[in-house]
């Protein structure tokens, strides 16, 4: 996998992704920048986010649970000191669908967070990992 982060101006910067994807992020206003995209420390917690949803909804159906919706909230907390790597991550999934099986649903976050999501367990390295959900029945 090879990416590429072009430096724009002040404190933005484009990212493009060897699927031939871009992103524009940048720096807060205190820190230089003008707020026109989401921070770098942001996109790795969006990126654990995905690749632990990507996983979530793949078991799901495999299993056969008749998912209409699913998303996942997260929260983290930096370090206070340099380097600010993220020392706590919760993630809070919500699924909705019919007749969804809350233990499914578990071992279906269970598997990610231990086995396939490689964002969320390389965090894992310096941050405490948590997760719960809910079910909504239609």
């Amino acid at each position: 996998m090879k990416a590429r982060v072009k430096w724009v101006e002040q404190v933005s910067f484009l990212g493009e992704s060897e699927s031939g994807h871009a992103v524009l992020m940048d720096g807060s206003p205190a820190a230089g920048g003008r707020n026109l995209g989401p921070r770098p420390m942001e996109m790795l917690l969006l990126g654990a986010g995905g690749c632990t949803s990507f996983d979530v909804i793949s078991i799901l159906k495999k299993s056969r649970q008749a998912v209409s919706d699913c998303y996942v909230e997260l929260s983290a907390e930096r370090a206070e000191e340099d380097p600010k790597v993220f020392t706590r991550i919760h993630m809070h999934f919500v699924v909705t669908g019919k007749d969804i099986k809350p233990e499914v649903v578990e071992r279906a976050i269970k598997l990610s967070a231990e086995k396939y999501c490689s964002a969320s367990i390389m965090l894992g390295k310096t941050a405490e990992v948590t997760h719960d959900f809910e079910v909504v029945q239609e």
